[in-house]
């Protein structure tokens, strides 16, 4: 056995907060099991998702933005409809695609809040275009949101709509308004028949179901169609839907990308939002060119109806005069006289379109609805440069109304930048409208002087020249309007738009983004892993119980005397009823160290007193004390069992006595050792039980009548067993300690706390208490926590089987009924 050195108290004391990684990593392998059924939990938890939960597809296509010119426009062209260019469009199409205008447009033109579904393994499964028919709403009416429809077939022809209504109020939408109602419906099932084509109308589904064309309808089948939010839809594509430029392409290159768990759904919506931004594209590009055909419209429609009035008075004036033809001269003076008619007419249009736009822009504020210059013949470069720029800022400002909050500085720049624009046109207008008034005197001069040559012709010949000047002028006007009508036509329809697909998407099989089997499955094993050990972690840490020799070790330096293991028994009599058990011999173990503790302190000649103390109550102290007290006894020492727990006496009952009379009897005075000695069952083993319990036991324990009762029974006894209050609760047991030739400070195992060691680590650092010892009552030899431990104690304790084998130690363990036939057989087959 290793020498204890109990001189030793100016070392540091171990510290109590260290962490005991090797304890913990012993827990760990000691509930082992427990890890690895988390680990399998988490295992099959990460199964259930990865077959329940559906896949998530991820399809994309590709877009080009890029300024497409007309392949009509030239420079013979006399009306320019092409402005702006690529600059920002790219910009413009990434943020268009996240608009909700733009998104609803797509939803709307798909149907996306109604799903068509089928019952699957799991759930309720999209099955979208798969459906044998096909759904067309009343878009006027409202229809139920959130919960499936049931549709059931009876026949080709025929199915059945049934619902199970929770409630009488319910939500309907129309798709038409997108406005939201409320409803009532009867409790309970609902069921009604219905033919293909017929339209239904129902309180909370209206719409015409048809066949779908190529799909045949079986007999009993159930399908749901389902009606979501709108606002909610939109929102959802709003979020989910990507784009972004392609990598290693010029930025005029998009990539659009969306994931769902319907591939077609995918594919149909990514192939429709490039659809709509081409259209919408499109329709922003031929703006211009629209707005100019209905001004030449609105022109060609007045100058037709002018044309008619003329002819009709030319007619009628041919009529009345039978006048059809005018002389050489008149007519050679006819045709100076139409040419200046023309200049006039155009240069009082081009001045009707300067008036008209000077106000426009001075009174308006939206500049996308003006009308090209060229249209009635105005060529100034700066006119039309200006109109070109200001309708493109006007038409880049609505477009970003749908994406940007009002009030941004985006705003600001480009209202700044029109006003500057306007502000270059109006002047260039003024003098414009200068130039023409100059040519229209001009003009009007020549005019008259050619009138008045005509003065002096016949009355008719000049009345017919005047009819004949306003129907040309008006033919000419038309002839023009009419050209400039098909010039824009033909420029408007060959006009492209700006952005096209490069590669539509598809579903070619694949694209699949989860779920990652593979990572849950890792992601679970780490969870069933370290889930387990964090919990264990937590309480190790938590745990202030003393479960093993090493934790003593690291939080003491007071040694361990012996390890005592748990033993069922009916009473503390274990070492003389069961003297061959693993308790008995751990009991001698002790005996033995204490024996030589005793041979060390020198003292020959007089009785040896042995105090065992505790911290709380329940440690095993009184236990400790009757069988130490037995095996000297048993080895022949003249032993007496003293009992000093006078607050709550124990160890009259193991022996078959009562606590009438005893040390509190003697210490007051009231009765003489012999009357207060009892002789044991056991040889040479006497007992003093405690008494009645006193009002004041540490007064009586620090009389001089206890002090004189030790010294005699020093002179009378070879062994003298204290059995002392616990330590940790009251002080009577460090009276005691001045009495005691050596120490034992009962642990037990899983049930002391390791503060209570800090008390006794105090005094015996002071010194208030010497030569003192641990015994661990309850040990077991676990791998856990009592790794390592040398002092030899390795007898299997708590049930008698251990190193030494069977024929040393008695069992306390009953045997099995396994056991029982093992046995039988080998005793008949022997």
């Amino acid at each position: 056995m290793s020498e204890f050195d109990y001189q030793d108290r100016e070392q540091s004391e171990p510290s109590g907060t260290t962490f005991d990684f090797r304890g913990y990593l012993f827990k760990v392998l000691n509930l082992w099991k427990f890890v690895l059924v988390c680990i399998g939990v988490a295992l099959i938890i990460a199964y259930l998702i990865n077959v329940r939960k559906p896949n998530v597809y991820k399809l994309s296509s590709l877009i080009s933005v890029e300024s497409e010119q007309n392949p009509f426009f030239t420079a013979n062209t006399s009306i320019s409809f092409n402005w702006g260019g690529v600059s920002g469009k790219t910009g413009k199409v990434m943020t268009t695609v996240k608009t909700r205008t733009h998104n609803e447009l797509v939803v709307d033109s798909l149907q996306y809040y109604m799903n068509y579904l089928k019952e699957g393994k799991y759930r309720l499964e999209d099955i979208y275009k798969n459906a044998p028919f096909v759904v067309s709403l009343d878009q006027t009416k409202g229809q139920l949101l959130g919960q499936p429809i049931g549709i059931r077939f009876l026949g080709e022809n025929q199915f059945e709509v049934f619902m199970e209504f929770e409630s009488e109020g319910i939500q309907l939408q129309s798709y038409g308004s997108k406005e939201k109602m409320s409803g009532k419906v009867a409790l309970g099932p609902f069921s009604k028949r219905f033919s293909f084509g017929e339209t239904i109308n129902l309180p909370f589904f209206n719409a015409t179901i048809k066949a779908r064309e190529g799909s045949s309808v079986a007999k009993g089948e159930v399908y749901y169609v389902n009606f979501l939010n709108y606002d909610s839809v939109v929102n959802k594509y709003q979020n989910d839907v990507a784009i972004a430029a392609s990598a290693g392409n010029a930025s005029a290159v998009l990539v659009l990308s969306l994931a769902g768990s319907n591939k077609a759904k995918i594919v149909d919506y990514l192939n429709a939002t490039s659809a709509i931004l081409s259209r919408t594209e499109l329709e922003r590009k031929n703006l211009y060119a629209t707005n100019t055909i209905k001004f030449i419209d609105s022109s060609l429609n007045a100058v037709n109806d002018n044309l008619k009035d003329v002819t009709t008075e030319m007619n009628q004036f041919r009529t009345e005069n039978k006048l059809f033809d005018i002389t050489a001269e008149m007519g050679m003076i006819s045709d100076k006289l139409r040419a200046f008619d023309l200049s006039k007419e155009a240069e009082k249009a081009k001045l009707s379109y300067l008036n008209s736009l000077e106000n426009y822009l001075r009174t308006k504020t939206d500049y996308t609805k003006i009308a090209a210059p060229s249209s009635v013949g105005i060529e100034e470069t700066n006119i039309l440069s200006s109109v070109m720029k200001i309708t493109a800022l006007s038409i880049e400002r609505q477009s970003k109304e749908y994406t940007v909050q009002e009030g941004n500085l985006i705003f600001k720049d480009i209202d700044r930048q029109i006003d500057a624009e306007k502000n270059v046109l109006l002047e260039t207008i003024s003098t414009t409208q200068q130039t023409i008034g100059i040519n229209l005197n001009t003009i009007n001069n020549n005019i008259a002087r050619l009138e008045s040559e005509l003065g002096e012709m016949p009355e008719d010949q000049q009345q017919f020249l005047k009819i004949q000047r306003k129907m040309d002028i008006s033919q000419e006007a038309y002839n023009i309007y009419l050209t400039k009508r098909g010039e824009a036509a033909i420029v408007k329809a060959a006009n492209v738009s700006d952005i096209s697909t490069i590669d539509e998407a598809k579903d070619i099989g694949g694209g699949r983004i989860g779920p990652n089997h593979s990572l849950n499955y890792m992601m679970a094993l780490m969870l069933g892993f370290f889930s387990p050990m964090f919990l264990i972690f937590v309480v190790f840490l938590l745990d202030n119980t003393i479960h093993g020799s090493d934790e003593i070790q690291r939080l003491s330096n007071i040694p361990i005397l012996g390890l005592i293991g748990k033993y069922n028994y009916k009473n503390n009599l274990v070492v003389f009823e069961k003297p061959k058990s693993a308790v008995a011999e751990s009991f001698r173990s002790i005996r033995s160290s204490l024996q030589f503790l005793y041979k060390k302190q020198g003292k020959e000649g007089v009785g040896k007193t042995l105090m065992v103390t505790s911290s709380v109550s329940g440690e095993g102290k009184t236990f400790t004390s009757i069988n130490i007290a037995t095996v000297y006894a048993l080895s022949g020492k003249k032993t007496i069992l003293l009992g000093l727990d006078l607050r709550k006496p124990k160890i009259f009952g193991d022996f078959g006595m009562t606590n009438d009379r005893g040390m509190v009897n003697y210490l007051i005075g009231e009765s003489t050792f012999e009357e207060i000695r009892s002789d044991s069952q056991i040889a040479n083993l006497d007992v003093i039980p405690s008494g009645p319990v006193p009002p004041n036991p540490s007064e009586l324990l620090m009389s001089d009548q206890l002090k004189h009762l030790i010294a005699e029974l020093r002179q009378q006894y070879d062994m003298i067993i204290l059995d002392t209050p616990p330590m940790g609760l009251v002080t009577d047991a460090l009276e005691l300690t001045q009495y005691a030739d050596a120490t034992i400070f009962m642990v037990r195992l899983d049930y002391t706390k390791k503060g209570m060691l800090s008390l006794i680590n105090a005094k015996y650092r002071i010194g208030e208490v010497k030569n003192i010892s641990f015994v661990l009552n309850f040990y077991k030899h676990k791998t856990n926590h009592n790794y390592g431990y040398g002092y030899g104690y390795g007898y299997g304790y708590g049930y008698g089987y251990g190193v030494y084998g069977n024929a040393y130690h008695e069992s306390n363990r009953k045997k099995s009924l396994w056991g029982k036939f093992r046995k039988f057989i080998n005793q008949t087959g022997g």
